[in-house]
């Protein structure tokens, strides 16, 4: 598991099979492949203290849908993996609670374009909690939802965690969804799979730079985490391609991380649908029509 990086639950069950024969069980953990809506969706569920250590992921359920077609416009496809999203938030969301305020937090560097995910998705929320204040008579059967985009700690001097905490003692939600970029162990994967967890979420990881995890211990609310992984680690990607067992040590390369020459355009896309889905997630009683008329 030490010679592979990945953010993705499915990712690090296929290293455990990989390094352990595909044949032997894995104690603590279940899986399952389904098809939703046309889009490819594996469930990864995490039961136990065996499941941690074989995995290295906290227990909880992991569900991770795969997106592709997007850059090529398929024929709605946007829709598709919309619905998929708020789907499956929708049922990761069974355990905030039925009734409050939800606050939606994008996490990453604005200016970096594979970290750019969580605050172009807080760009596409339908911000409700004001307009219910305001507006009660017209706005009054919508679920009052926040946003904020926790910036890093360089460009803030604050650490997106301790943001994320002080918002959340002065606002007081019911629960917390956070958006951040992933790392991925393989190329197919970058920019065309989206990862969803009950388990909460450390700002950084996707690229490396571990700090505060959002969770329920540390918020003291639910905390559901979506992720896109928009890099791969040099040396993983390597070693991959070499069919090594081991990384290859890359001297002044191995900090390198690898992303897509479209990017820019892919993070666009898939905060667009990651935006409109948690905001389906949270207002089921809205249409995607109506959603893209409040938010045009």
């Amino acid at each position: 598991m030490r010679t592979r990086r990945t953010d993705l639950a499915m990712e690090a069950r296929e290293l455990w099979q990989e390094s352990a024969g595909e044949m032997t069980a894995l104690s603590g953990v279940e899986a399952r492949d389904e098809c939703r809506d046309g889009i490819p969706v594996n469930t990864v569920r995490i039961l136990d203290q065996e499941g941690e250590r074989a995995l290295g992921k906290p227990r909880g359920t992991y569900v991770t849908l795969t997106v592709e077609g997007l850059a090529a416009r398929r024929e709605d496809i946007f829709r598709r993996a919309v619905r998929a999203v708020a789907g499956a938030l929708w049922e990761l969301g069974r355990e905030l609670p039925p009734r409050g305020l939800i606050l939606v937090v994008g996490l990453g560097n604005r200016d970096i374009t594979p970290d750019a995910v969580g605050p172009k998705v807080h760009d596409q929320m339908l911000v409700t909690r004001h307009l219910l204040r305001q507006m009660p008579e017209q706005f009054g059967g919508l679920r009052p939802v926040a946003s904020v985009a926790a910036e890093v700690l360089g460009t803030t001097g604050v650490e997106s965690g301790e943001l994320v905490r002080a918002v959340c003692d002065a606002i007081r939600p019911a629960g917390v969804v956070a958006v951040d970029a992933l790392a991925s162990r393989s190329l197919k994967r970058l920019c065309s799979t989206i990862q969803l967890s009950d388990t909460g979420i450390t700002p950084g990881s996707g690229v490396g730079n571990h700090r505060m995890g959002l969770n329920r211990e540390s918020l003291g609310v639910p905390v559901l985490a979506v992720g896109v992984p928009t890099v791969v680690d040099g040396a993983t990607l390597a070693a991959d391609l070499l069919g090594a067992e081991e990384l290859p040590r890359l001297e002044a390369g191995r900090e390198l991380l690898v992303t897509p020459k479209d990017i820019d355009s892919q993070v666009s896309d898939l905060a667009r649908v990651i935006g409109y889905g948690i905001n389906l997630a949270l207002q089921p009683e809205l249409t995607l029509e109506e959603l893209e008329l409040l938010l045009g």
